[in-house]
């Protein structure tokens, strides 16, 4: 079997000329840092004054980076990308206040997702991020090595208790769950708590995953450890492998509080921990399930390659690809056309409360070398093409 990336009919093969089009504008305008620096101050600007931005907002950049406001209304998307053999995972992105009001919507949010999962053979999993269930204090004071008291230890038997609702929920109604990964000074309170959870219920096949974020140069041991805790402990170990979201806040704060920075020194070794990560999994697929978000095109190849060269199913439940929806199409639908598990990572909540999530994305397309100028490419290419065969 031979993948190629480069092949835009089959990856662009959901899109209208319509959708193309709007596609390359936008990207055309995500390679200006100048331009994404003056939008996002507007954009802030303008929410923080109560100012109306629904009417610019929706039918642009988060039409292409977001599902829909609610669940009923990425149903479209879900549909869209199931008719192609990509499937979706829904993601509730809002981001804001941690009060008691704001943790409760946000579990009854996330519950609602995991059972709309249930019903949905185009949604595989579903996800939840731990600091939507926890007052900001409690990860602001934990450190590693260093006991939770008092008040804090309170906050954190509460965070396992609603983990532990939505992990019982996933369980019962066999959706897998992905918990996401934090910053590196408190992950160790979401990792024990998610192998708690993984110990709890993934005596038959892996319900709950952890995520590792490979530019930690800790992780490959710590992915070392967790597959011997898993064997000693007879449960099935779940993980989903990305490269990372906080670089530059975790070397910021080592060098502030003088420890060493928990981050690879440069890309190419965090690469190399990704790429190692995808064998020891697949070296262990015994018990080991694995996720592999990534939107780079070596690490999907490399798995691919793996999941043949091992003469494993090419459609196994135990190995999946996924990339964030609105980007690197080229790799999900080639990846999908040849019969790979495949999922469009797909954020979904109110406007105005995932501008955070929308920011980031605009950012990374800015800062990330040679990511927009792919898209651009990509899209160009498949223009291109369709004008060439009217």
């Amino acid at each position: 079997m031979e993948l190629n990336f480069n092949n835009t009919e089959t990856a662009f093969k959901s899109k209208t000329n319509r959708d193309l089009k709007r596609a390359l504008w936008l990207f055309r305008s995500l390679a200006s840092p100048r331009l994404v620096r003056i939008a996002t101050w507007m954009t802030n600007t303008a929410l923080r004054l109560k100012v109306p931005v629904n009417w610019l907002i929706k039918p642009t950049i988060y039409r292409h980076f977001v599902g829909g406001e609610t669940l009923e209304e990425c149903a479209g998307t879900v549909a869209r990308h199931k008719e192609f053999n990509v499937c979706s995972i829904l993601d509730y992105s809002v981001e804001g206040s941690h009060d008691e009001k704001s943790m409760q919507e946000t579990l009854l949010e996330t519950l609602k997702s995991i059972r709309n999962a249930a019903g949905e053979t185009g949604i595989p999993f579903a996800v939840f991020k731990p600091t939507a269930f926890a007052v900001p204090e409690l990860f602001n004071n934990a450190e590693p090595g260093r006991p939770l008291e008092g008040q804090m230890e309170n906050e954190y038997y509460r965070f396992r208790s609603r983990v532990n609702v939505l992990c019982n929920e996933a369980f019962k109604l066999d959706v897998p769950l992905m918990i996401d990964a934090e910053d590196s000074w408190y992950q160790h309170l979401v990792d024990d708590t998610t192998e708690e959870m993984m110990r709890r219920y993934n005596r038959e096949k892996a319900i709950v995953f952890n995520t590792l974020q490979m530019y930690r140069h800790d992780r490959i041991q710590f992915l070392k450890d967790s597959i011997a805790n898993a064997r000693e402990g007879n449960y099935f170990l779940g993980v989903k492998l990305v490269r990372g979201a906080y670089m530059e806040k975790e070397r910021e704060r080592a060098k502030a509080k003088g420890y060493p920075s928990p981050i690879h020194p440069d890309k190419a070794a965090t690469d190399a921990a990704f790429d190692e990560a995808i064998r020891i999994s697949l070296d262990n697929s015994d018990i080991v399930s694995v996720f592999c978000g990534s939107h780079n095109e070596t690490s999907n190849l490399l798995m691919a390659q793996e999941i043949l060269k091992r003469e494993l199913p090419v459609n196994d439940n135990r190995f999946w690809f996924a990339q964030l929806y609105g980007m690197s199409d080229h790799i999900s639908f080639n990846l999908a056309n040849s019969g790979f598990n495949v999922a469009k990572y797909v954020p979904y909540g109110p406007v105005k409360n995932v501008m955070p999530y929308l920011f980031r994305r605009a950012e990374e397309n800015t800062s990330i070398a040679g990511q927009t100028s792919r898209e651009l490419r990509l899209l160009k290419t498949e223009i291109g093409r369709r004008n060439s065969t009217r």
